[in-house]
């Protein structure tokens, strides 16, 4: 959802640039306009599909982390209880009740507190976790951007629209291309061309050899 309303802010500047660019001449002028599918270009360059990775790995530790603190505290309830069973007790002796009430007691205020410390450990570890993920995605676009640029002005665009953006009211802000100055799949090749060879169990998930 993020990465599609930044995708939409960028296609509106983009779009607002091009039409100052017309009524600061006064007139019009020459404009040769291509298109690029940004959402597509970023999905498919190999350091988002890493990153992409790399998040998933990062989140399932954490899950694997906050499962363990969940099993702790889940211990210490069932030890809670014992205790409170063991304080109801006829059978045993006053002494012994009041000992197992107030060792309870105590055993509960610890329950408390990792119940409070799970809380805090997901707002954290989602507050982290949800940057990475914002800084990954800002150095990719810009990365993106950079080639774009260049190639853009090579070729002598004046104009790049991406056919991917919505508008406010998630209309596409492009409503017809037809497609010749597309710039998405040359764009994709040149980002992908230095990609590192594959982890081999990378290529055994998409069954290479």
């Amino acid at each position: 959802m993020l990465m599609n309303r930044m995708f939409q802010m960028m296609a509106v500047a983009t779009a607002a640039f091009g039409l100052s660019l017309l009524a600061a001449h006064g007139a019009p002028v020459e404009q040769k306009i291509a298109t690029v599918n940004l959402q597509k270009v970023f999905e498919k360059y190999y350091k988002t599909v890493r990153s992409t990775a790399a998040l998933k790995q990062e989140a399932a530790e954490m899950q694997k982390e906050r499962k363990d603190m969940v099993d702790a505290e889940q211990k210490q309830e069932a030890e809670w209880q014992k205790l409170i069973d063991k304080a109801e007790d006829q059978a045993v002796s006053a002494e012994e009740r009041a000992k197992s009430k107030t060792a309870a007691a105590e055993k509960l205020r610890e329950v408390k507190n990792s119940g409070q410390n799970i809380q805090e450990y997901d707002r954290a570890s989602s507050a982290r976790l949800r940057e990475k993920e914002r800084q990954r995605r800002d150095d990719i676009v810009k990365e993106i951007r950079a080639v774009l640029d260049a190639d853009a002005k090579g070729v002598g665009y004046t104009l790049v629209l991406d056919v991917s953006g919505e508008s406010a009211n998630l209309a596409p802000i492009v409503l017809y291309s037809a497609g010749a100055n597309d710039m998405t799949e040359s764009l994709i090749k040149e980002l992908n061309a230095g990609a590192p060879p594959a982890p081999a169990d990378d290529k055994e998930a998409k069954g290479g050899n």
